[in-house]
């Protein structure tokens, strides 16, 4: 029965984000189960598009990208995919009714990351934030909003700010890899190799600004995914502060995380907050 090798499908992209991400996968269990598995599908999906582009090195990338895209088309198309990542995120894609410029949009930006190496302007840099993190954020509000239209627009420029605040957020935190590994350079106008602190000072306020406008809509959000959220953007924030203290040579030659006994930290006063009605 199709229904069994669905069941195995979510459980492999729920394997995907517990692997992968801790953090993520912390603050997608404290969802509302009628839409956890949901936002597991569309993490697992995301997840393997970047690691083709961002992991694979002694493969040919640009060919294992073009299957997977080619193999989403047909997933999308047919409502089924023998890719259980694919399969899983069809079904949640097809549930939410996810617009497919959001998908496109996404996938232009990974495959951006196969040749392109540096961001010169704004433009280009505001460009690659939308495509890889902002319509994240619109996938994962399809399906906090069950189909509310009404509340997806509302929501819609605090969830893509949310989204811009946690892959800035990245960005900073995995400088020294994404340099020296990837030799990416994302932030325009500045050079990593004499990154100073008046630059890093002018990045963290760029990405507190971000977290400001995304608050506003954690604080809308249905009770279902209000939690879940708030964890994620708890844990984000604590780990921008902690950068923000980091001085700039620091961030360059390592990567700063926040410990695990942190993290239950913040999620416990994060419950607290919650069940305080303080949020």
């Amino acid at each position: 029965m199709k229904a069994i090798f669905d069941k195995v499908s979510y459980s492999c992209s729920k394997i995907v984000t517990e692997s992968y991400s801790t953090s993520f996968a912390l603050a997608t269990k404290m969802l509302d189960a009628s839409i956890r598995s949901d936002i597991y599908n569309i993490y697992g999906f995301v997840r393997f598009s970047d690691e083709i582009v961002d992991t694979f090195h002694d493969y040919e990338k640009q060919a294992l990208f073009d299957n997977f895209e080619s193999s989403l088309d047909d997933a999308l198309e047919n409502k089924i995919s023998l890719n259980p990542i694919l399969n899983s995120f069809q079904h949640t894609y097809h549930k939410y009714k996810i617009p497919y410029h959001l998908v496109a949009s996404f996938m232009k930006s990974m495959r951006m990351d196969l040749t392109k190496s540096t961001y010169l302007s704004d433009e280009e840099y505001k460009a690659y934030i939308y495509g890889s993190a902002d319509v994240v954020g619109l996938m994962c509000l399809r399906v906090f909003v069950k189909g509310d239209e009404q509340m997806y627009e509302q929501l819609k420029d605090s969830a893509m700010a949310l989204g811009s605040a946690f892959q800035k957020v990245n960005f900073l935190r995995d400088l020294k890899e994404d340099f020296e590994t990837l030799n990416r350079t994302y932030f325009p106008n500045t050079d990593l190799n004499e990154l100073d602190e008046a630059s890093k000072h002018e990045i963290v306020e760029d990405i507190k600004n971000d977290f400001r406008k995304g608050y506003e809509g954690i604080l809308q959000l249905p009770q279902e995914a209000k939690f879940g959220v708030y964890t994620a953007y708890k844990y984000y924030y604590e780990l921008l502060k902690k950068l923000q203290k980091t001085p700039s040579l620091e961030i360059k030659n390592t990567r700063i995380r926040v410990p695990n006994y942190q993290k239950i930290g913040l999620l416990a006063k994060s419950y607290v907050n919650y069940k305080l009605h303080l949020v």
